[in-house]
């Protein structure tokens, strides 16, 4: 997902100043799609130069507030509809499970089972989320549909990366490998 794409969709739901877009990808993408505080104000700068958000308003300690334009929406739904999807996931607990037969056994287990607790608690606390969008603590706006429907997919992420943490630990080389 591009940042300024993922900035403009945001901002389309309403202006926000750029603490208030880290707090949203924090909220909903945190441990999917973090974003820092300076990447976001850099790419406001740029999505400011180009046309496609402009300050709504400036408060106390030079705070901006922006807002997307007809140019930022109409590139917000260019790119959901003509741009092809990159299906590129970069997951660090996969890459190191190339390397799990560098680790001893031990080490490997406790390793494995803290992956599986952590994805656990992650899908809890998103099916945790998604059962107070389900109640209609956040309304039943249009925004708020597309939310649930991410919160799912984290929801199905995270239980699988569990469930595939928990089974690495019944195969070599988190157990021996059967004598022969």
């Amino acid at each position: 997902m591009s940042l300024r794409h993922g900035l403009l969709g945001i901002l389309a739901e309403g202006p926000a100043s750029g603490y208030d877009l880290a707090r949203r990808f924090t909220e909903v993408l945190g441990s999917i799609w973090p974003a820092q505080h300076p990447k976001i104000y850099a790419e406001l700068g740029k999505l400011a130069g180009e046309g496609l958000v402009e300050v709504e308003s400036e408060g106390p300690r030079r705070r901006k507030a922006y807002r997307i334009t007809d140019a930022g929406v109409a590139e917000v739904k260019r790119w959901l509809t003509d741009v092809e999807v990159d299906h590129t996931m970069r997951l660090q607990p996969m890459l190191r499970s190339l390397f799990f037969w560098l680790m001893e056994t031990d080490e490997l287990r406790r390793h494995l089972e803290a992956e599986a607790r952590y994805y656990r608690e992650l899908a809890d606390r998103y099916r945790d989320y998604a059962a107070r969008k389900d109640r209609g603590e956040f309304g039943y706006s249009v925004q708020t549909q597309s939310m649930r429907v991410t919160i799912e997919a984290a929801v199905r992420l995270y239980t699988s990366l569990a469930d595939w943490a928990d089974w690495a630990q019944t195969v070599p080389p988190a157990q021996p490998a059967p004598e022969q």
